[in-house]
């Protein structure tokens, strides 16, 4: 039995480190809050969990990876291997790979999509990049956690642009969906007729999921707070903004998102974006 280490026992991290332990791994875990879980061996900081050689971050931001990496970096053993699973900025996502290199550590990014329920049932995708040999060293864990592996190149940094990118998609379908919700509601549609065929037409699964959800107003408990949906935002500014990329419609999910935080809507699911729609076109007193 291999033993990792995992770090970040939240929403996403506590069910994927049970799968992990599922699949036969003796994982050793810590969270900044104590957190018992079946299956998990808790440890008393990120430096023991480190000290196993296979490390796993699975945190809320960049802020909260940078508060866990010096204890990482000084537990990891010569030549072991950090695989960072959060969603990161492209900047510091090069910067850790760069860190770890001066470290004689390895560094391998492998962000996911899928809400908490897929992280649950091993269905994530994971978009990884990095060293050839470390992708195929990880290879048998991340089939743990997920139903497709995606390789974007060398670099670990691609595959948070990758993630990134799709965040950028996720957000806009959110945005758009919502606002032809509030469209067809107020020429006296229903927006259950007009879901079905959403589902029909786009038989996407995100589309699916997602117009399920805002049909039926499920922001709590949230699967990803609409907090973490600004700070995604920003970070695909920042992306942008390094590589002079104009993002005309990421400016107004900026602008939507910072009204649902500034709203008292930032614990809630991202998906609570409907209200802030409804409220631009008059219709949020009704809800």
């Amino acid at each position: 039995m291999r033993r990792i280490g995992f770090v970040g026992l939240g929403s996403m991290g506590l069910p994927m480190a049970k799968n992990l332990a599922q699949a036969g791994y003796e994982v050793l875990a810590w969270n900044r809050t104590p957190k018992e879980a079946e299956g998990l061996i808790r440890v008393e900081s990120p430096r023991e969990v480190a000290r196993t050689g296979l490390v796993i971050t699975m945190l809320a931001d960049d802020a909260a990876t940078e508060a866990v990496l010096p204890e990482i970096l000084e537990g990891l053993p010569p030549g072991g291997l950090h695989i960072a699973m959060s969603t990161l900025g492209v900047p510091y996502s090069r910067a850790l790979w760069e860190r770890h290199r001066q470290a004689g550590k390895r560094y391998l990014a492998a962000p996911v999509f899928g809400r908490p329920e897929a992280a649950a049932r091993g269905e994530l995708r994971i978009v990884v990049a990095g060293a050839p040999a470390d992708v195929e060293e990880a290879r048998p864990l991340l089939k743990a956690l997920g139903v497709e592996v995606y390789e974007v190149g060398e670099a670990p940094h691609l595959a948070h642009a990758v993630k990134l990118g799709g965040n950028f998609l996720i957000a806009g379908m959110l945005e758009a969906l919502a606002e032809a919700y509030v469209l067809v509601e107020k020429n006296g549609v229903r927006r259950e007729a007009f879901y079905e065929v959403v589902r029909g037409f786009f038989r996407s699964p995100v589309y699916e999921a997602y117009g399920r959800i805002l049909l039926e107003r499920r922001f709590s408990p949230p699967g990803f707070k609409l907090r973490l949906g600004l700070k995604d935002v920003r970070l695909i500014h920042q992306a942008a903004d390094t590589t002079q990329t104009p993002l005309p419609l990421g400016h107004l999910l900026l602008d939507r998102f910072l009204e649902g935080v500034a709203r008292g809507m930032g614990e809630e699911d991202w998906t609570a974006l409907l209200s802030v729609v409804e409220g631009s076109a008059g219709i949020g007193g009704r809800r």
